[in-house]
């Protein structure tokens, strides 16, 4: 019995095991590429990418085209010296250059590492200089205001760009890569470390997402899906668009400023049935009012990254007659907790994560590492390797045996689906010729469930616009999701007898 053929949790969870997954691939353990298993080997499919551009314009791809350009742009990469392992960052929104250099990467077996867009000069260079990408695909636009000092080569995609690629073969013999080889760099926000961390992703990272795909998203071959999340983090790249792919989905993706109306036309004329997003995606949709202007054709709804408000659940179950179901994980930890797309017969929960991935063992811990009793708060932690590991983030387990997020064990802010490190946010802040001191935290807020809040201690007189100007510094230096969207001037920060700055004062 194939995965794809599972009915309810219950028989998935008796049945379902891990080795199940190999049989969705052409590939084995032993030699696997996601280039081709996510473009190659669905050619015959027909559309493989489907993008909304904020200017109202929309592009569908082929499979077949991408499996050419992918091969062309492989064989570039070999000119340029890139061999097996090498890393290459990408720092493109959604487009059919983006998907190229992804898939392209993937086939010549190099790592691919993705850039956002927003990232000013010093995100960009702390990642180019930790990755040691030796190229960095980007637009004409932002290539203008790279400086690389000779670390690495920024190559355009313009016109000279196109003609090499045009120049080349367009077939490709895929690196033999093996499931265990590293395929992504993806970087996040944790609190170990000052600043963020590259998580290595192999290639068997897709197969070892199939549950989630299958199961949580509901994935079927034949979907038409939609994910605006960015593919420059962690839901955008593997749940918006690697694993989709490679079952033979085709994606929707947005590019550019995001505007609800623009959306909810691509929606509708790409004719999209299953639709993954951030919560704050659906608060803005339902609070636009702009919805029953459009005539939408969505069965399955999914979200992660952060809890969506009872209001926000009840108006999209109550317009499509399917919930909006959760997805909890991370990308240290993989596929968690979830309510599941993928079962006809489930029932979503309100506020809830969920129940855990079928052939996953997880519990809630106390700080000693012993198991909480049912009803009682504790820290999620996940069976891995003869191990019990800490996800950060705490729970309740109710009598139906769903959990219930309370929050972040460590100070890590979610705001709009976007996982922000304070530390990083502070290490900027500090660059700023009038601050002296800062602390950041995470403020609620009833559309991004949380903002990034600042106090600063300044070196001269606080105003507005001085506020103003701190918060335009980081947006330029830092990126523009990252930036405190709220600051109060303070004239000292609450310290800890060691001499650290207490966020438990702050909060």
């Amino acid at each position: 019995m194939s995965m794809l053929d599972y009915r309810t949790y219950e028989e998935a969870k008796e049945k379902f095991t891990i080795d199940q997954i190999w049989e969705l691939f052409d590939g084995t353990p032993e030699h696997f590429n996601l280039g081709h298993e996510c473009v190659d080997r669905h050619r015959d499919k027909g559309i493989g990418v489907r993008i909304q551009f904020d200017d109202g314009r929309r592009e569908e791809h082929a499979f077949a085209d991408l499996s050419r350009l992918t091969a062309q742009f492989a064989h570039v990469l070999e000119t340029f010296g890139i061999g097996r392992g090498d890393r290459v960052a990408v720092m493109l929104d959604p487009s059919l250059d983006f998907y190229v250099c992804l898939y392209g990467i993937l086939k010549r077996g190099a790592i691919f590492v993705p850039c956002f867009t927003a990232f000013g000069p010093e995100a960009l260079g702390y990642r180019m200089k930790d990755s040691a990408a030796k190229l960095l695909f980007t637009t004409p636009e932002l290539a203008a205001t790279i400086v690389a000092e000779g670390r690495y080569r920024v190559v355009p995609t313009e016109a000279e760009f196109r003609h090499l690629m045009a120049a080349q073969k367009d077939t490709y013999t895929v690196a033999d890569t093996a499931a265990k080889d590293v395929a992504v760099f993806q970087y996040t926000s944790g609190a170990t470390r000052k600043f963020p961390q590259a998580i290595p992703h192999h290639h068997k990272s897709v197969p070892l997402l199939m549950p989630a795909a299958v199961f949580g998203r509901g994935y079927r071959f034949g979907d038409r899906f939609f994910c605006p999340s960015s593919p420059a983090w962690g839901h955008g790249l593997w749940h918006g668009t690697l694993s989709p792919m490679a079952l033979g989905v085709a994606v929707g993706s947005y590019s550019g400023k995001f505007n609800v109306r623009t959306l909810l036309e691509g929606l509708e004329k790409f004719e999209i049935d299953n639709f993954g997003a951030a919560p704050t995606v659906y608060r803005m949709i339902k609070n636009s009012g702009l919805i029953d202007n459009y005539k939408l054709k969505i069965r399955k709804m999914h979200y992660t990254g952060e809890p969506m408000d009872t209001d926000t659940f009840d108006f999209f179950k109550a317009k499509f007659g399917v919930p909006p179901n959760s997805g909890y994980g991370s990308t240290e930890v993989g596929a968690v907790i979830y309510q599941y797309a993928g079962f006809p017969n489930w029932v979503a929960k309100s506020g809830s994560l969920g129940k855990p991935m079928p052939g996953l063992e997880v519990k809630l811990i106390d700080k000693e590492g012993n198991e909480v009793p049912q009803g009682q708060i504790g820290e999620i932690a996940i069976h891995r390797r003869g191990k019990w590991l800490r996800a950060r983030d705490a729970a309740v387990i109710d009598e139906d045996g769903y959990f219930w997020h309370k929050g972040r064990v460590d100070d890590i802010i979610i705001s709009a689906g976007w996982t922000i490190s304070p530390t990083e946010v502070e290490d900027c802040l500090k660059r700023h010729p009038a601050v002296q001191e800062a602390a950041v935290i995470g403020a609620l807020d009833s559309e991004r469930g949380q903002i990034v809040k600042a106090f600063v201690v300044a070196n001269q007189l606080a105003t507005k616009e001085l506020a103003k100007d701190i918060k335009e510094f980081v947006r330029i230096n830092l990126s523009k999701h990252e930036y405190p969207r709220v600051i109060e001037f303070v004239p000292d920060l609450p310290k800890t007898d060691g001499g650290k700055v207490s966020k438990k004062g702050l909060k």
